[in-house]
């Protein structure tokens, strides 16, 4: 047993140590991963709002963006599109926004045809009873019936249209005179107590034959004397109870819209034109939308006087 060699004891003691704290490094690269994503659902987005054509041409210009930028003008990185280099800017052409603005122009535009249909229509049922209410009181009145020739109703694209024309042996107006005869009164201000209560708007106008007045090149001509017997008319329909405000114009023609164009100096070229419009001829007649007219009070008595 002495002779024995000894073995040494080795004793193995094992330390243990304690990790370092970790770190923030992986936030950042998670919140990159993030951003990553986003940006890339983003184009993804992007690619399926875009037309064919679209993809096309930006595909062309990530193939050759220094021939854009030297060229210039659109695709030179100097537009105000979301794709650097140029092009038309998708989120106002092309995906949601465009089909929504889209759907709403279409729809704006659809109401006011409505609107406009439904306005011609009322005009023209209007223009119908105005109408057989004036043909009622021609052929109702003894003292018009007798000048009912003259008396031309009918229904044009602008309006109810009343002419009052001359005849050879019975003139509205003496030769060269915008004094009214005591017949033509009669009938305007039959007509003038008919339209008091119509919410459409009148033009008045004035019409005489080819017949060349005396000294018209220098002085007093047809023009004159076709303005003078419209104001004239116009006097007499206030008289009967017609509101001014119901007047949108009074004009002269002199010879310029012929009756008998085939025979510029016959009786039926002077006349009286009474125009009761519709809207849509207002405002292509005024150039502007106006506001319907309030429909006048009914008066039993209308004044007798002239203005």
């Amino acid at each position: 047993m002495a002779d024995k060699k000894l073995q040494p004891i080795i004793i193995k003691r094992i330390k243990k140590a304690s990790h370092a704290p970790h770190g923030g490094a992986w936030k950042i690269a998670y919140a990159d991963f993030m951003t990553a994503m986003m940006a890339f659902f983003l184009l993804m987005w992007l690619l399926g709002s875009t037309a064919k054509g679209d993809l096309q041409g930006i595909a062309n210009y990530f193939n050759a963006p220094l021939k854009v930028s030297m060229q210039g003008g659109d695709g030179s990185g100097n537009s105000s599109s979301i794709i650097p280099g140029g092009g038309n800017d998708l989120s106002k052409v092309h995906g949601q926004v465009r089909r929504s603005e889209s759907s709403e122009t279409a729809d704006r535009k659809q109401s006011l045809d409505a609107s406009r249909a439904e306005r011609a229509r009322q005009d023209a049922a209007r223009i119908k009873a105005l109408q057989v209410k004036v043909d009622n009181l021609i052929s109702g009145n003894p003292k018009l019936a007798e000048y009912r020739a003259q008396i031309r109703v009918q229904v044009t694209p602008d309006g109810l249209q009343i002419q009052i024309v001359d005849e050879q042996n019975r003139p509205m107006f003496d030769s060269g005179s915008a004094i009214v005869k005591p017949y033509m009164q009669d009938i305007l201000r039959a007509v003038g107590a008919a339209l008091g209560e119509t919410e459409n708007r009148i033009s008045l106008a004035g019409h005489t034959d080819a017949a060349p007045y005396g000294n018209g090149d220098r002085g007093y001509s047809n023009w004159e004397l076709s303005g003078d017997r419209a104001n004239a008319s116009r006097r007499e329909l206030i008289g009967a109870g017609m509101p001014a405000a119901k007047l949108a114009r009074v004009v002269g023609m002199a010879e310029s819209d012929l009756l008998e164009p085939d025979n510029p100096r016959a009786p039926q070229n002077r006349r009286i034109t009474i125009t009761v419009l519709t809207r849509e001829a207002e405002e292509r007649l005024l150039g502007k939308e106006h506001k319907p007219l309030p429909v006048a009070e009914k008066h039993d008595n209308p004044p007798a006087g002239t203005q």
